[in-house]
């Protein structure tokens, strides 16, 4: 899949690697990074070609990006790197490339989140699925005291796909029972909000 392409503040104009990379044109890439174009080039908000690739779903181009040596940890100035951007978006093939690359699946989001959180409350189930088969810590609770289960039941309208998410988070093994900082549930949020599908996959297991 492709997506468009997004403004980039190019801080060093010889930086055509960057704009090529946010266009998704793989055929300029490759060419740039023949003639030894710098990988990881930042634009003026901290984003490297690959953050840009990720951000327009140029699948492509972060392939080629991570081959020749793109750092899929990167952090930008919004604290967003092409392994947590790609999880919170469901940018799933790019997300498998970073997986494969060394993504740090402990690193977390400006809201101290890690990829799972973002991508549960996104409503990515396929992502999620992709991330709950790895080594990712499935209760991390960010600075907002929000586990990917809390998320997924508080931030969505409790339809069929962030049920799937519950259901995916539960059947992984996620603390039911882990409270926001309020002391709330996941079950009571559900039962409050009338999700009833969600709090039956919440009961049963165990949740109180």
């Amino acid at each position: 899949m492709t997506g468009g392409s997004i403004a980039v503040s190019v801080a060093d104009t010889s930086s055509d690697i960057l704009m090529a990379s946010a266009r998704g044109d793989a055929a300029q890439v490759t060419a740039l990074l023949s003639s030894g174009a710098n990988v990881e080039a930042r634009d003026r908000d901290g984003r490297t070609p690959l953050l840009l690739a990720t951000h327009g779903n140029h699948v492509e181009v972060a392939r080629l990006l991570i081959a020749a040596g793109a750092d899929v940890n990167a952090r930008d100035s919004m604290s967003d790197t092409p392994f947590l951007y790609a999880g919170a978006e469901g940018r799933n093939e790019i997300l498998k490339m970073t997986l494969q690359a060394g993504a740090d699946l402990a690193s977390t989001n400006r809201y101290g989140g890690t990829a799972l959180i973002p991508a549960a409350h996104h409503g990515h189930p396929e992502t999620v699925k992709i991330l709950l088969g790895t080594g990712i810590k499935i209760d991390h609770v960010n600075r907002l005291g929000w586990t990917a289960l809390i998320e997924a039941v508080i931030l969505s309208d409790g339809g069929k796909i962030h049920t799937d998410i519950v259901r995916l988070l539960v059947e992984a093994g996620a603390d039911v029972n882990i409270a926001d900082r309020d002391g709330i549930t996941p079950l009571v949020h559900a039962r409050r909000r009338g999700y009833t599908e969600m709090a039956t996959i919440l009961e049963r297991a165990g949740g109180r």
